[in-house]
């Protein structure tokens, strides 16, 4: 991590500053202008989750969303990492069925449900979670359409090599203005995830809220799947997560992704900016405070919604009592 990075969030207890975190983000306009910046922004980073909308591009540029009916809501959770409630399962298993797969077909693992709620719904019936249960089936299942589309093994769809991946990192390179040969790792999830520098994680945001730059082909595909996200807000996350409550909290159009490791993008139609941030030591809960003050200092937050949010823009810290102890926030020189 570079030691350049400025300390941009604190966490404070009984008024003293405990812990900080350290990080660096990008808020950048189509041509690349940076809007606002601090920290190391041009060492790569895994986007995680927070790039599922560049790895579905292929989805619909290719055609294949059409071919298979996609519904807007199948496209949201193909760009979503959702809690693996009734409803995100359901949207994923409504898609495998119509390409003819289930959901061993899927390369993700299984996990529990990430909503506690329903992971108990799910023991309470004796049921085990399985791979739709994956916050990632649904990025998973817009794989596969893919796969189909182009008449290509379903099997080994998450390798590198696989036509499925090939397509995404062109796509991603191009919308990034990478080389097409990016260094990448494997996600939680068995799929590769392409290492990018921050600032060109954000421009490629950036290109999503402002798609009159690229082809009319692409341009019709980020603004599909953009629109997708920003109607399904509950799909993308579900019940009391960061990306849902702040899509709904933000003005209409914007679009709010997390990614493991505490990265986080949003996409802003309205002015065009794509933002990307990443705190140094992987902490959610700092990142989850960064991005919604990157998003504040942007106006996006409707004045009428800041009470909703209050408490990601300052995190409050409770004893095991409940009693409040102290808060996570913004540091006082973060811009």
């Amino acid at each position: 991590m570079s030691a350049a990075n400025p300390v941009l969030v604190e966490v404070l207890r009984g008024g003293i500053v405990e812990s900080r975190h350290r990080g660096a983000y990008a808020v950048v306009d189509g041509d690349g202008r940076l809007a606002a910046g601090a920290g190391d922004l041009e060492r790569p980073v895994f986007p995680r989750s927070s790039m599922k909308i560049l790895q579905a591009v292929p989805l619909v540029e290719s055609g294949a969303a059409d071919r298979f009916a996609c519904t807007p809501a199948e496209l949201a959770l193909a760009c979503a990492s959702h809690n693996g409630e009734d409803l995100h399962v359901a949207t994923a298993a409504g898609l495998l069925s119509r390409l003819g797969l289930g959901e061993g077909d899927l390369a993700c693992g299984a996990h529990a449900p990430s909503y506690g709620p329903a992971a108990k719904a799910l023991a309470a019936r004796g049921e085990a979670p399985c791979r739709l249960h994956n916050n990632c089936s649904g990025k998973h299942a817009g794989f596969l359409t893919l796969a189909r589309h182009l008449e290509a093994p379903t099997a080994g769809y998450e390798q590198r090599g696989h036509a499925v991946q090939q397509m995404v990192f062109e796509a991603v390179a191009g919308l990034a203005d990478q080389g097409i040969d990016l260094p990448y790792g494997i996600d939680g999830c068995a799929a590769p995830n392409p290492a990018l520098p921050l600032r060109n994680l954000a421009l490629a945001m950036a290109r999503v809220a402002a798609p009159a730059r690229l082809a009319p082909v692409r341009a019709a595909a980020v603004t599909r799947l953009c629109r997708a996200m920003a109607d399904h807000p509950f799909l993308i996350a579900g019940t009391r997560r960061a990306c849902t409550r702040l899509m709904q909290a933000c003005r209409p159009g914007t679009v709010v992704k997390v990614g493991a490791e505490a990265v986080f993008i949003a996409i802003d139609p309205t002015q065009g900016l794509g933002f990307a941030c990443k705190i140094d030591d992987g902490g959610t809960r700092a990142a989850e405070v960064l991005i919604a003050h990157l998003l504040d200092r942007f106006h996006l937050i409707r004045d009428e919604a800041r009470g909703e949010i209050a408490d990601l823009l300052a995190t409050p810290l409770t004893n095991w009592g409940g009693t409040p102890v102290g808060e996570v926030r913004i540091a006082p020189d973060w811009a």
